[in-house]
């Protein structure tokens, strides 16, 4: 079992970037493949991208291509998520989860941090 517990959220100006970290304990996080995720209000929640458990391949939704980008440091079990170029429509709550065998969907993840709030501001 890991515990994921996400930081890095916050108020930003549109334009501006943010680093997501996902903090593991427990299992070490080199067990999981790792997804980001987030939802918006009213939304459901989707997905932002994955890594697999080594950090050598990354996947991205379509939506998430060119600003979006995880990366992993399994030394320090930590996963990050960096955004740049943040618009008011990247207003979200962002999640990490760590899952057995990697997928898109969210019922392919086993564990959930609590999440972290991005808001940006026009």
């Amino acid at each position: 079992q890991v515990q994921l517990v996400e930081s890095g959220g916050g108020l930003v100006q549109a334009g501006g970037s943010l680093r997501l970290s996902c903090a593991a304990s427990g299992r070490t996080v080199s067990t999981y493949a790792m997804g980001w995720f987030r939802q918006a209000p009213g939304k459901e929640r989707e997905l932002v991208g994955a890594i697999t458990r080594s950090g050598s391949s990354t996947y991205y939704a379509d939506s998430m291509k060119g600003r979006f980008t995880i990366s992993r440091d399994n030394a320090k079990n930590t996963v990050y998520l960096q955004i740049n170029s943040l618009t008011p429509e990247d207003t979200a709550i962002y999640y990490c989860a760590a899952s057995a065998f990697g997928g898109v969907t969210p019922a392919r993840y086993d564990y959930w941090g609590q999440g972290t709030q991005v808001t940006v501001s026009s």
